[in-house]
C-alpha cells in the first residue's frame, strides 16, 4: 500500500467537493475542476476529510496517484499553480498581447502562442514569463511548450529555461596548438 495514498486530504473552507460514483468535482474560489477516477479506486468523503482506498495490492500504484491528483485539484482551486520561465540571450524577449504571448527568440519571425483555456501568461519584464492556472497538469504542459520554442543551449546558455533549472555549461572548442 502507498504511504502517500494512506494520508487523508482535508478540505479547506470555501472548497466544495462532490463525488458521483467515480467522477469528482472540486469547486473553489479560483474555479472548478473535474476528473474521472479509475474504477479500481474508492474515494470516501467524511466531514471535510477525503480518504482514498484500493481493493487489492496490485492496484497500489493507483492509490498514491489518485490521492495526489485530488490533492492537486483542491490546491489549484484555492491557490493557483505557477511556473516561472526565464529568457536568456541578446535580443530575446517576450511580451503579452491580449491572451497571446509573443516572443522574439532569434528566429526570422516572432513566435506567437495562444494561451490554452484556464491558463494566463504574465510578463513582468521582457526576460521572464509566468504561466498561471488552476490545473497543475495544464500549467506544467504549457510551460514545457513555451520552453520548447527555444530550449537552452549548453555552450552559451541562450534560450528559455525554468527559473529553478540549472544549465550545465560545456566548454567550447579549443584552438590548434
Amino acid at each position: 500500500m502507498s504511504r502517500i495514498g494512506k494520508k487523508p486530504i482535508t478540505i479547506p473552507d470555501g472548497v466544495e467537493v462532490t463525488l458521483n460514483e467515480n467522477h469528482i468535482t472540486v469547486k473553489g474560489p479560483k474555479g472548478t475542476l473535474e476528473r474521472t477516477l479509475n474504477n479500481k479506486v474508492t474515494v470516501k468523503i467524511n466531514d471535510k476529510v477525503i480518504n482514498v482506498e484500493v481493493a487489492s495490492k496490485e492496484d497500489g500504484n493507483l492509490h498514491g496517484l489518485t490521492r495526489t491528483l485530488i490533492a492537486n485539484m483542491i490546491e489549484g482551486v484555492t491557490n493557483e499553480f505557477t511556473r516561472a520561465l526565464e529568457i536568456n540571450g541578446v535580443g530575446y524577449r517576450a511580451q503579452k498581447q491580449g491572451t497571446k504571448l509573443v516572443m522574439n527568440l532569434g528566429y526570422s519571425h516572432p513566435v506567437e502562442m495562444e494561451a490554452p483555456e484556464g491558463i494566463t501568461f504574465d510578463v513582468p519584464n521582457p526576460n521572464s514569463i509566468i504561466v498561471r492556472g488552476i490545473n497543475k497538469e495544464i500549467v506544467g504542459q504549457t510551460a514545457a511548450v513555451v520552453r520548447s520554442k527555444r530550449p537552452p543551449e549548453v555552450y552559451r546558455g541562450k534560450g528559455i529555461k525554468y527559473v529553478e533549472e540549472h544549465i550545465r555549461r560545456k566548454e567550447g572548442k579549443t584552438g590548434k596548438k
